[in-house]
């Protein structure tokens, strides 16, 4: 391999290490569930999914995965989600 291909790919190699260098803007994926096939898009921090759940829930597993999956890749907006959000403490009665 010439030497200068090398040093890219140690590169290359280093920033996969470094994930924080890379935040998603756009993604669009086609999900294999267990019933059916989905497809999951992220625009701008907005996530939409084909599936059920997430038309009466703007959430649903097949986007957590991809949450789970990407991290820190994505935008801060991009990684909330209803699964992620704190549980309301029960007020006293």
């Amino acid at each position: 391999m010439h030497s200068s291909l090398i040093g890219k790919v140690e590169k290359a190699n280093r920033y996969a290490r470094e994930q924080d260098r890379v935040e998603f803007d756009r993604l669009s994926v086609t999900f294999r569930g267990d019933n059916d096939t989905h497809h999951v898009s992220l625009d701008a921090g907005v996530w939409h999914c084909t599936c059920h759940y997430f038309e009466s829930w703007q959430s649903c597993v097949h986007q957590l995965t991809l949450q789970k999956i990407l991290g820190q890749m994505l935008r801060e907006e991009a990684q909330l989600s209803i699964f992620s959000a704190p549980v309301a403490e029960a007020l006293p009665g």
